[in-house]
């Protein structure tokens, strides 16, 4: 299925409660995911089957590696997401997505959702090979999915300079595959960082392309949702669906490196 999803989700979603036919989609858009939650929860629930928007790079890896981070607290202080990738060469449908949702989007804070200005730049830390990164804030779909299953009053996602220039400039190319695997040379951390009374637990992984990272995901989300392996039935986020930490192993060492820190 093809985004915007903004456009496309209801119509599909409907049709497949219809049917009685589980729905995944690869959503970054924050709107799109949020109405999900809000519209279909009841219906997919009554109807027996697993919704879940924002399978993909954006939205379910955040959520599986915050969600592992948590481990087995019961809330957080404050979970935040920390992305530096190397560039961003967007694809068509990235760009058209970015110009169906512009202005200001989510972010959660005081425990409730709410459109705002991204948290201000900071210095970011990042395992090998990006390190010290200037980082932005960043507003997508794991703000979404997160605040919708795990409790913490805040929810902060960074990202560094680089692929912002690359994505604001027109005339960066769309993303080549650099060897047979059909795979970008781009390479990306994903770290997800959970605090609370002091404490801090967290995840990580590192990989390459985060348009290729998503069909495993979406493809391992898919597998266990026919065999019966979610969690629930409804609308559901990535680490609300599986147990995060063995999903997030099955997509290692072969799709990315995935590491622990506290």
């Amino acid at each position: 299925m093809c985004g915007p999803f903004i456009d496309t989700a209801a119509q599909v979603i409907d049709a497949a409660l219809r049917a009685s036919i589980h729905y995944l989609d690869v959503a970054a858009e924050q709107a799109a995911v949020l109405a999900v939650f809000e519209r279909f929860a009841s219906a997919a629930r009554d109807a027996g089957v697993v919704v879940a928007p924002a399978m993909g790079f954006y939205g379910g890896l955040g959520d599986l590696l915050a969600t592992a981070a948590m481990g087995e607290w019961d809330a957080a202080d404050e979970i935040c997401i920390a992305i530096a990738l190397d560039s961003w060469k967007p694809t068509q449908g990235t760009r058209l997505t970015g110009q169906r949702n512009p202005g200001r989007h989510f972010i959660f804070s005081n425990n409730r959702l709410e459109r705002a200005d991204p948290p201000p730049a900071r210095k970011w830390n990042f395992p090998a090979p990006f390190g010290a990164q200037d980082v932005v804030g960043l507003s997508l779909s794991e703000t979404i999915t997160i605040s919708q299953h795990l409790q913490t009053p805040e929810i902060r996602a960074y990202i560094n300079l680089v692929p912002i220039k690359d994505i604001r400039d027109p005339n960066t190319p769309a993303p080549t595959a650099a060897d047979e695997s059909g795979r970008s040379s781009q390479i990306f951390v994903m770290e997800a960082i959970a605090r609370r009374e002091g404490w801090s637990a967290g995840r990580w992984c590192v990989g390459r392309d985060i348009y290729a990272i998503t069909a495993p995901i979406v493809v391992e989300a898919t597998h266990r949702v026919v065999n019966g392996l979610a969690n629930r039935t409804g609308v559901v986020a990535a680490g609300e669906a599986f147990a995060a930490q063995a999903f997030l192993t099955s997509l290692s060492p072969t799709h990315l490196s995935f590491e622990l820190h506290s």
